[in-house]
């Protein structure tokens, strides 16, 4: 679910904080820069791990700050394909089951990848499994709030790097404005036997 990535950046430590030590200062701007952050094609950032290597500090003309080329280690959420995860139920759409991990919610679990049968009750705003046993079907919501494990099948990277408009855009300023994408986004699966709300296979 997390690993360890190698990462190299230019760091400004502004002269208020000289008199602090160069490693503390570096650890807290590259947190402020990347901490909650998707790198593309990386995934969400968590926390420094460590700092492996200071290269010379500079400091340019009509700048007081030094800028300070750092290689370092970085804590980054990004599961592989076919991990196990354990997560809670945010809501139901008719796009799939919407679930989250507490400090990740960007994951979706589609209806073809629920286990089978399965519907979406309107009324109620959840799917349903329709269990078939000897006696009939059993209908199993999806509440919200609920534990699930599911099977990480598919991941998607959009770049969310501001660009400037475009000509079609600039000749339609009445539309509405393009829906916002997430940067990182995980698609799950349940349709194995042992997937699915912790509850079903839970025995009593």
């Amino acid at each position: 679910m997390f690993v360890l990535v190698e990462m190299m950046d230019t760091v400004r430590i502004p002269p208020w904080q000289f008199e602090r030590k160069l490693n503390d200062s570096i650890a807290e701007e590259l947190n402020k820069k990347l901490a909650n952050k998707v790198v593309y094609n990386v995934g969400l950032c968590i926390c420094l791990f460590d700092i492996t290597k200071l290269e010379d500090a500079y400091v340019f003309p009509g700048d007081g700050a030094s800028h300070t080329k750092v290689h370092f280690r970085y804590v980054v959420f990004h599961p592989f394909l076919d991990e196990i995860l354990i997560g809670k139920i945010k809501g139901c759409s008719l796009e799939g089951v919407h679930v989250s991990l507490g400090f990740f919610d960007d994951i979706l679990i589609p209806p073809e990848s629920l286990q089978q049968p399965a519907k979406f009750d309107e009324a109620e705003q959840v799917w349903v499994w329709e269990y078939e046993t000897e006696e009939g079907a059993h209908d199993l919501y999806m509440d919200t709030g609920e534990e699930i494990r599911f099977r990480v099948v598919d991941e998607s990277f959009v770049d969310t790097s501001p660009t400037g408009p475009s000509s079609a855009e600039a000749t339609s300023s009445s539309e509405e404005p393009p829906k916002k994408e997430a940067p990182y986004t995980l698609v799950g699966s349940i349709s194995e036997p042992g997937l699915g709300l912790l509850s079903w296979w839970t025995s009593n």
